[in-house]
Protein backbone atom coordinates (compact mmCIF):
# COMPACT_ATOMS: atom_id res chain seq x y z
CA UNK A 1 0.00 0.00 0.00
CA UNK A 2 0.98 3.56 -0.68
CA UNK A 3 1.78 6.07 2.28
CA UNK A 4 -0.18 9.68 1.93
CA UNK A 5 2.65 11.07 0.15
CA UNK A 6 3.02 8.52 -1.97
CA UNK A 7 -0.44 8.37 -2.96
CA UNK A 8 -0.59 11.78 -3.89
CA UNK A 9 2.84 11.79 -6.43
CA UNK A 10 0.94 8.61 -7.59
CA UNK A 11 -2.03 9.64 -8.60
CA UNK A 12 -0.47 13.10 -10.34
CA UNK A 13 2.20 10.42 -12.45
CA UNK A 14 -1.08 8.49 -13.16
CA UNK A 15 -2.90 11.65 -14.43
CA UNK A 16 0.16 12.35 -16.73
CA UNK A 17 0.70 9.12 -17.84
CA UNK A 18 -2.25 8.70 -19.14
CA UNK A 19 -2.94 7.55 -22.68
CA UNK A 20 -5.53 9.26 -24.92
CA UNK A 21 -6.01 6.66 -28.10
CA UNK A 22 -2.91 5.21 -27.80
CA UNK A 23 -3.65 2.12 -29.63
CA UNK A 24 0.05 1.44 -29.63
CA UNK A 25 0.78 2.13 -25.72
CA UNK A 26 -1.98 -0.22 -25.42
CA UNK A 27 -0.95 -3.10 -27.43
CA UNK A 28 2.30 -3.71 -25.92
CA UNK A 29 0.38 -3.46 -21.98
CA UNK A 30 -2.37 -5.95 -23.53
CA UNK A 31 0.19 -8.65 -25.18
CA UNK A 32 2.23 -9.10 -22.18
CA UNK A 33 -0.60 -9.49 -19.97
CA UNK A 34 -1.88 -12.91 -18.67
CA UNK A 35 -5.21 -12.58 -16.93
CA UNK A 36 -7.41 -10.17 -18.73
CA UNK A 37 -10.69 -8.59 -16.80
CA UNK A 38 -13.13 -6.99 -18.73
CA UNK A 39 -15.76 -5.07 -16.96
CA UNK A 40 -19.04 -4.20 -19.98
CA UNK A 41 -22.14 -2.42 -19.41
CA UNK A 42 -24.82 -0.60 -21.83
CA UNK A 43 -22.76 1.05 -23.86
CA UNK A 44 -21.58 -2.12 -25.83
CA UNK A 45 -24.93 -3.43 -26.80
CA UNK A 46 -26.47 -0.07 -27.44
CA UNK A 47 -24.27 -0.50 -30.79
CA UNK A 48 -27.08 -3.59 -31.36
CA UNK A 49 -29.90 -1.67 -30.62
CA UNK A 50 -30.52 -2.71 -27.12
CA UNK A 51 -31.99 0.70 -25.30
CA UNK A 52 -30.31 2.22 -22.59
CA UNK A 53 -32.98 2.16 -20.08
CA UNK A 54 -30.90 3.98 -17.02
CA UNK A 55 -31.09 7.37 -17.31
CA UNK A 56 -33.53 9.96 -18.54
CA UNK A 57 -34.42 7.79 -21.39
CA UNK A 58 -35.50 5.14 -19.23
CA UNK A 59 -39.13 5.19 -19.91
CA UNK A 60 -41.17 2.61 -21.20
CA UNK A 61 -44.57 3.96 -21.84
CA UNK A 62 -45.32 6.18 -19.23
CA UNK A 63 -43.20 3.84 -16.36
CA UNK A 64 -39.80 4.59 -15.78
CA UNK A 65 -38.47 1.09 -16.34
CA UNK A 66 -36.31 1.50 -12.36
CA UNK A 67 -40.08 1.35 -11.16
CA UNK A 68 -40.77 -1.84 -12.69
CA UNK A 69 -37.55 -3.17 -12.34
CA UNK A 70 -38.96 -3.76 -8.47
CA UNK A 71 -40.01 -7.18 -6.60
CA UNK A 72 -42.50 -4.58 -5.18
CA UNK A 73 -43.92 -3.91 -9.06
CA UNK A 74 -43.61 -7.15 -9.35
CA UNK A 75 -45.77 -8.26 -6.31
CA UNK A 76 -48.04 -5.25 -7.47
CA UNK A 77 -48.98 -6.06 -10.97
CA UNK A 78 -46.69 -9.04 -12.22
CA UNK A 79 -48.76 -9.05 -15.53
CA UNK A 80 -47.43 -5.57 -16.48
CA UNK A 81 -44.37 -6.13 -15.04
CA UNK A 82 -44.05 -9.24 -17.12
CA UNK A 83 -45.21 -7.49 -20.17
CA UNK A 84 -42.06 -4.86 -20.11
CA UNK A 85 -39.74 -7.98 -19.80
CA UNK A 86 -41.67 -9.75 -23.19
CA UNK A 87 -40.53 -6.18 -24.60
CA UNK A 88 -36.98 -6.24 -23.35
CA UNK A 89 -36.71 -9.94 -24.43
CA UNK A 90 -37.70 -9.63 -27.89
CA UNK A 91 -35.24 -6.55 -28.52
CA UNK A 92 -32.90 -8.72 -27.17
CA UNK A 93 -32.97 -12.08 -28.70
CA UNK A 94 -33.67 -10.49 -32.30
CA UNK A 95 -30.89 -8.31 -32.15
CA UNK A 96 -27.31 -9.20 -33.10
CA UNK A 97 -23.87 -8.50 -31.41
CA UNK A 98 -22.03 -6.20 -33.14
CA UNK A 99 -18.19 -5.50 -33.16
CA UNK A 100 -17.42 -5.18 -29.89
CA UNK A 101 -18.79 -8.67 -28.48
CA UNK A 102 -17.09 -9.88 -31.74
CA UNK A 103 -13.98 -8.78 -31.22
CA UNK A 104 -13.68 -9.91 -27.46
CA UNK A 105 -14.91 -12.78 -28.66
CA UNK A 106 -12.09 -13.68 -31.12
CA UNK A 107 -9.61 -11.97 -28.24
CA UNK A 108 -10.43 -14.43 -25.65
CA UNK A 109 -10.42 -17.68 -27.97
CA UNK A 110 -7.02 -16.48 -28.81
CA UNK A 111 -5.77 -16.30 -25.26
CA UNK A 112 -7.20 -19.93 -25.11
CA UNK A 113 -4.88 -20.57 -27.29
CA UNK A 114 -1.79 -18.78 -25.81
CA UNK A 115 -2.78 -20.39 -22.36
CA UNK A 116 -3.47 -16.32 -20.65
CA UNK A 117 -7.15 -15.85 -18.69
CA UNK A 118 -9.42 -13.54 -20.61
CA UNK A 119 -12.98 -13.26 -18.03
CA UNK A 120 -15.94 -11.15 -19.11
CA UNK A 121 -17.84 -9.66 -16.26
CA UNK A 122 -21.10 -7.92 -17.91
CA UNK A 123 -23.99 -5.71 -16.25
CA UNK A 124 -25.85 -6.67 -19.32
CA UNK A 125 -28.41 -9.06 -18.96
CA UNK A 126 -28.84 -9.39 -22.92
CA UNK A 127 -26.79 -12.23 -23.85
CA UNK A 128 -25.09 -11.01 -26.53
CA UNK A 129 -21.46 -11.58 -25.20
CA UNK A 130 -22.69 -15.45 -25.50
CA UNK A 131 -23.89 -15.68 -28.64
CA UNK A 132 -20.87 -13.54 -30.18
CA UNK A 133 -18.88 -16.95 -28.87
CA UNK A 134 -17.57 -15.63 -25.55
CA UNK A 135 -17.22 -18.46 -23.21
CA UNK A 136 -16.14 -17.73 -19.70
CA UNK A 137 -18.62 -14.49 -19.06
CA UNK A 138 -19.97 -13.30 -15.37
CA UNK A 139 -23.27 -12.17 -15.41
CA UNK A 140 -23.71 -9.83 -12.84
CA UNK A 141 -27.33 -8.93 -12.67
CA UNK A 142 -28.64 -12.21 -14.34
CA UNK A 143 -30.02 -12.57 -17.87
CA UNK A 144 -33.55 -12.32 -20.13
CA UNK A 145 -33.39 -15.78 -21.44
CA UNK A 146 -33.69 -17.35 -17.50
CA UNK A 147 -36.81 -17.62 -15.11
CA UNK A 148 -36.85 -17.99 -11.62
CA UNK A 149 -39.97 -19.77 -10.18
CA UNK A 150 -41.50 -17.79 -7.43
CA UNK A 151 -42.56 -20.61 -5.28
CA UNK A 152 -40.06 -20.54 -1.88
CA UNK A 153 -40.08 -24.43 -2.25
CA UNK A 154 -39.15 -24.69 -5.86
CA UNK A 155 -37.22 -21.43 -7.24
CA UNK A 156 -36.29 -23.87 -10.00
CA UNK A 157 -33.68 -21.88 -12.51
CA UNK A 158 -35.04 -22.44 -15.79
CA UNK A 159 -33.30 -21.72 -19.38
CA UNK A 160 -36.53 -19.99 -21.81
CA UNK A 161 -35.76 -18.82 -25.18
CA UNK A 162 -39.60 -18.65 -26.79
CA UNK A 163 -40.70 -15.60 -28.25
CA UNK A 164 -43.20 -14.64 -27.16
CA UNK A 165 -42.43 -16.23 -23.51
CA UNK A 166 -46.65 -17.33 -23.42
CA UNK A 167 -49.62 -16.69 -25.86
CA UNK A 168 -51.08 -13.61 -23.90
CA UNK A 169 -48.12 -11.39 -24.91
CA UNK A 170 -48.28 -12.29 -28.42
CA UNK A 171 -48.70 -8.83 -30.05
CA UNK A 172 -47.77 -7.09 -26.70
CA UNK A 173 -45.06 -4.98 -25.27
CA UNK A 174 -45.23 -2.16 -27.77
CA UNK A 175 -43.75 1.19 -25.45
CA UNK A 176 -46.56 3.13 -27.87
CA UNK A 177 -49.17 0.89 -26.69
CA UNK A 178 -50.41 2.69 -23.06
CA UNK A 179 -53.72 4.53 -23.73
CA UNK A 180 -54.55 1.59 -26.04
CA UNK A 181 -57.38 -0.58 -25.29
CA UNK A 182 -55.73 -3.62 -24.46
CA UNK A 183 -57.59 -6.55 -22.66
CA UNK A 184 -55.91 -7.11 -19.06
CA UNK A 185 -53.90 -10.01 -18.92
CA UNK A 186 -54.88 -12.52 -16.29
CA UNK A 187 -52.00 -13.39 -13.55
CA UNK A 188 -53.00 -17.33 -14.73
CA UNK A 189 -51.85 -16.79 -18.36
CA UNK A 190 -48.43 -15.55 -17.09
CA UNK A 191 -45.74 -17.59 -17.54
CA UNK A 192 -45.19 -21.04 -15.21
CA UNK A 193 -42.45 -23.05 -13.89
CA UNK A 194 -42.25 -26.24 -16.05
CA UNK A 195 -41.39 -28.23 -12.69
CA UNK A 196 -44.48 -26.73 -9.89
CA UNK A 197 -46.78 -25.20 -12.24
CA UNK A 198 -46.69 -21.75 -9.71
CA UNK A 199 -45.52 -18.16 -11.44
CA UNK A 200 -42.16 -17.34 -12.91
CA UNK A 201 -40.54 -14.05 -12.70
CA UNK A 202 -37.34 -12.55 -15.14
CA UNK A 203 -33.87 -13.76 -13.90
CA UNK A 204 -32.56 -10.29 -13.09
CA UNK A 205 -31.40 -9.11 -9.87
CA UNK A 206 -34.18 -5.81 -9.31
CA UNK A 207 -33.65 -2.69 -7.47
CA UNK A 208 -33.63 -3.32 -3.81
CA UNK A 209 -32.15 -7.38 -4.49
CA UNK A 210 -28.67 -8.58 -3.26
CA UNK A 211 -26.45 -9.53 -6.30
CA UNK A 212 -26.48 -13.58 -6.30
CA UNK A 213 -23.56 -14.17 -3.77
CA UNK A 214 -21.40 -17.21 -6.10
CA UNK A 215 -21.82 -14.59 -8.91
CA UNK A 216 -20.35 -11.75 -7.14
CA UNK A 217 -17.27 -14.20 -5.43
CA UNK A 218 -16.55 -15.34 -9.08
CA UNK A 219 -16.22 -11.51 -10.17
CA UNK A 220 -14.26 -10.37 -6.84
CA UNK A 221 -12.34 -13.10 -7.59
CA UNK A 222 -11.50 -12.03 -11.57
CA UNK A 223 -10.64 -7.99 -10.13
CA UNK A 224 -8.54 -9.82 -7.04
CA UNK A 225 -6.19 -11.56 -9.51
CA UNK A 226 -6.11 -9.80 -13.04
CA UNK A 227 -2.94 -7.72 -14.54
CA UNK A 228 -5.04 -5.71 -16.96
CA UNK A 229 -8.66 -4.69 -16.58
CA UNK A 230 -10.56 -3.32 -19.51
CA UNK A 231 -14.06 -1.23 -18.80
CA UNK A 232 -16.22 -0.99 -21.14
CA UNK A 233 -19.13 0.90 -22.43
CA UNK A 234 -20.19 1.31 -18.74
CA UNK A 235 -19.84 4.83 -16.58
CA UNK A 236 -18.80 2.28 -13.77
CA UNK A 237 -21.72 4.41 -11.55
CA UNK A 238 -23.81 1.48 -9.92
CA UNK A 239 -22.15 -0.31 -6.96
CA UNK A 240 -21.26 -2.88 -6.44
CA UNK A 241 -19.44 -2.87 -10.22
CA UNK A 242 -18.57 0.83 -9.61
CA UNK A 243 -15.54 -0.59 -7.05
CA UNK A 244 -14.14 -3.18 -9.54
CA UNK A 245 -12.00 -0.83 -11.61
CA UNK A 246 -11.11 1.17 -8.84
CA UNK A 247 -9.71 -1.82 -6.79
CA UNK A 248 -7.79 -2.65 -9.65
CA UNK A 249 -6.21 0.43 -9.70
CA UNK A 250 -5.28 0.23 -6.06
CA UNK A 251 -3.40 -2.93 -6.59
CA UNK A 252 -1.30 -0.91 -9.14
CA UNK A 253 -2.54 -2.80 -12.44
CA UNK A 254 -3.27 -0.80 -15.13
CA UNK A 255 -6.83 -0.06 -16.60
CA UNK A 256 -8.33 0.75 -19.64
CA UNK A 257 -11.47 2.68 -20.96
CA UNK A 258 -13.68 2.11 -24.16
CA UNK A 259 -16.40 4.22 -23.86
CA UNK A 260 -17.95 7.07 -26.64
CA UNK A 261 -17.54 10.02 -23.56
CA UNK A 262 -14.32 12.11 -24.37
CA UNK A 263 -13.55 12.39 -20.95
CA UNK A 264 -12.63 9.44 -19.08
CA UNK A 265 -14.93 7.97 -15.93
CA UNK A 266 -11.64 8.08 -13.28
CA UNK A 267 -8.35 10.15 -14.03
CA UNK A 268 -6.83 7.17 -12.69
CA UNK A 269 -7.04 5.15 -15.97
CA UNK A 270 -4.50 4.68 -17.83
CA UNK A 271 -6.12 4.56 -21.21
CA UNK A 272 -8.96 6.04 -22.63
CA UNK A 273 -10.62 5.11 -25.80
CA UNK A 274 -13.65 7.98 -27.19
CA UNK A 275 -15.45 6.31 -29.85
CA UNK A 276 -18.11 3.61 -30.77
CA UNK A 277 -16.90 0.60 -28.66
CA UNK A 278 -17.54 -1.38 -32.25
CA UNK A 279 -14.70 0.21 -33.78
CA UNK A 280 -12.66 1.20 -30.99
CA UNK A 281 -12.17 -2.29 -29.17
CA UNK A 282 -11.18 -4.33 -32.29
CA UNK A 283 -8.50 -1.96 -33.05
CA UNK A 284 -7.03 -1.85 -29.66
CA UNK A 285 -7.44 -5.67 -29.63
CA UNK A 286 -5.29 -6.36 -32.69
CA UNK A 287 -8.52 -8.23 -34.37
CA UNK A 288 -9.57 -7.76 -37.46
CA UNK A 289 -13.14 -8.42 -38.29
Amino acid sequence: MFTPKQSIFHSINKMANRKISDFAGFKKVLDGAKNIAVLTGAGVSAESGIPVFRGAGGFWRTHRSQDLATPQAFAANPALVWEFYHYRRNIAFTSLPNNAHKALALYEAQCLREGRRFSIITQNVDGLHQRAGSINVIELHGALHKVKCTNPKCRFLDENYDNPICEVFRNRGDPAAEGYNLPVIDKKDLPKCKKCQKLVRPYIVWFGENLDFKVMQAAREVVETCDLCLVIGTSSVVYPAAMFAPRVLERGMPVAEFNLNEEPADEMFDFHFPGKCGTTLPKALGIEL
